[in-house]
């Protein structure tokens, strides 16, 4: 699922998603991507990826499953499941600025990655989180290919989002055994001298 999209209005972000209906009197769960969940309701009303069909929500309230929200002019529960699935995007120029070495993930996708010595190594296409931290999914050159680097201090040095790039140093990986290393492995087990 990609987070972002550029409309003829500027470039959308993805902030949450309608799943089910809550109740009868219109509310609707909402599956939130913002820090704080219940912020999805501040920056005014939400449309699709192209910017037509706004929403305007309200949180109720903040559960472990997501937020429950009343959106403007729905009334019941009828309304409310023909909204399920509905994406909820907002004008990125109306989120905050991020803080210092802190990044929206809509910015970094599209950087040119380059390496220390300034070499290209590709462009960001996408970033993922599998469970152990945020990686950068960069498609290398013009293949076909994608390398995941780990977006960490040591692995991304320098990020400059008005210059369209980032450093990258792509992780060395350690304590895997080449086919040299087996046959040596081999060799020393057999006791022979």
């Amino acid at each position: 699922m990609t987070n972002a999209t550029e409309t003829a209005g500027g470039r959308r972000i993805l902030l949450g998603q309608i799943g089910s209906a809550h109740g009868i009197r219109g509310d609707v769960m909402v599956r939130t991507y913002t820090a704080d969940p219940a912020s999805i309701a501040a920056y005014g009303p939400l449309t699709d990826k192209d910017g037509a069909r706004p929403l305007t929500l309200s949180v109720v309230r903040v559960t472990d499953k997501g937020v429950v929200a009343r959106i403007k002019g729905v009334s019941d529960r009828n309304a409310a499941e023909l909204l399920r699935g509905r994406e909820l995007y907002v004008l990125r120029a109306k989120l905050p600025d991020a803080d210092e070495a802190e990044y929206y993930h809509a910015d970094l996708i599209g950087l040119e990655a380059v390496t220390e010595d300034g070499h290209p190594f590709g462009r960001v296409i996408a970033v993922q989180n599998f469970g152990a931290g945020d990686l950068l999914e960069i498609r290398v050159g013009d293949s076909r290919d994608v390398e995941f680097i780990p977006f960490t201090n040591a692995c991304v040095p320098d990020v400059d989002i008005a210059a369209g790039r980032l450093t990258v140093v792509p992780p060395v990986l350690t304590g895997e055994a080449g086919p040299d290393d087996r046959e040596a492995e081999v060799g020393d087990a057999s006791g022979d001298d």
